[in-house]
């Protein structure tokens, strides 16, 4: 018995002498995650919010160009408006004189101010008239309308304009529609945009008369 007791107490006192079960570790660690988990809610819903504001501005500043955009389309062409404004006035006074009967060559010189004044504009805005007549044909800046036998015996020259074309600022804004020379024995033909082949043949009273 004294021996039983001695081993008792040894028993006894390893099981004093153990350190303790941590029963608070797990809890910890669920509080840590619990107070990452709140961190990361209340920075998700910053960055939530500052995206909606993000958004909201965009959608103003995409409002507000549009109004800016609007606003600069209509009044755009203001400067080149007030540019023509006295070619109509001239327009009108030349229309009053020719309707009043009274001078007719008045009414012709009225006309070619306002077409150098209309020209004038023109240039000011930056749109040039193409000199066609003379030179050479360019597909670039003529449209072919019709081949006339050329009478000096040159060939692919512009021998009459039949629309004046234009340039503005240099690029191409319509071309002009002319009337181009061919030697006798030329075969080049030009086909007129708009046209069908199977439509009749327009009659050139011009170039029938270099054949007769």
């Amino acid at each position: 018995m004294p021996q039983e007791s001695e081993e008792t107490k040894t028993t006894t006192g390893e099981v004093q002498g153990a350190p303790p079960a941590t029963a608070s570790e797990p809890e910890a660690a669920i509080a840590q995650m619990k107070a990452d988990l709140k961190d990361r809610v209340a920075e998700v819903e910053a960055l939530n919010d500052r995206l909606l504001r993000l958004h909201a501005e965009f959608e103003n500043y995409k409002k507000r160009m549009a109004r800016e955009r609007s606003e600069f389309m209509k009044f755009a062409n203001e400067a080149l408006i007030l540019e023509f404004l006295p070619v109509l006035d001239n327009l009108e006074r030349a229309i009053a004189i020719a309707k009043s009967g009274t001078d007719a060559p008045a009414v012709a010189q009225g006309l070619d101010i306002i077409l150098r004044l209309f020209q004038t504009t023109l240039e000011k805005a930056g749109v040039k008239a193409i000199e066609a007549v003379g030179n050479e044909f360019d597909p670039n800046l003529h449209q072919a309308v019709a081949q006339v036998e050329s009478a000096d015996g040159r060939d692919n020259v512009v021998l009459e304009e039949v629309q004046r074309g234009y340039l503005l600022e240099g690029r191409l804004l319509r071309p002009s529609m002319v009337k181009v020379s061919k030697t006798r024995g030329s075969s080049a033909e030009f086909r007129v945009p708009g046209f069908e082949e199977n439509e009749p043949e327009t009659r050139n009273p011009e170039r029938e008369t270099i054949e007769q």
